[in-house]
């Protein structure tokens, strides 16, 4: 069972990271605060300081075709927000 699922990068989250070193992450919904550390240490080779996470609620839709009103919802998924130690960065391009 992985921990860390995929990096967030939006611009919101790319200017997290240039202004204030946080870095965005999607996790595994059961995963808690220090295993979230434990994983980012061990995968990118930095000290973290914080991590806060949250619970990203589904977003529901309501269609209207001809067939008649069609209605679904996006997945529910956990993020967690790591803020880095003073002078320490994760590239997240290096592996693409």
């Amino acid at each position: 069972m992985s921990i860390l699922i995929k990096p967030i990068i939006t611009e919101k989250a790319t200017n997290d990271s240039e202004v204030n070193n946080r870095y965005s992450f999607v996790v595994n919904n059961k995963s808690n605060k220090i295993e979230i550390k434990d994983a980012v240490e061990s995968a990118y080779g930095v000290s973290v300081q914080k991590v806060r996470t949250m619970n990203v609620r589904p977003d529901r839709r309501t269609r209207y075709t001809k067939t008649g009103i069609v209605t679904g919802k996006t997945s529910a998924f956990k993020k967690a927000i790591v803020q880095l130690a003073e002078g320490e960065t994760i590239d997240l391009y290096a592996n693409l």
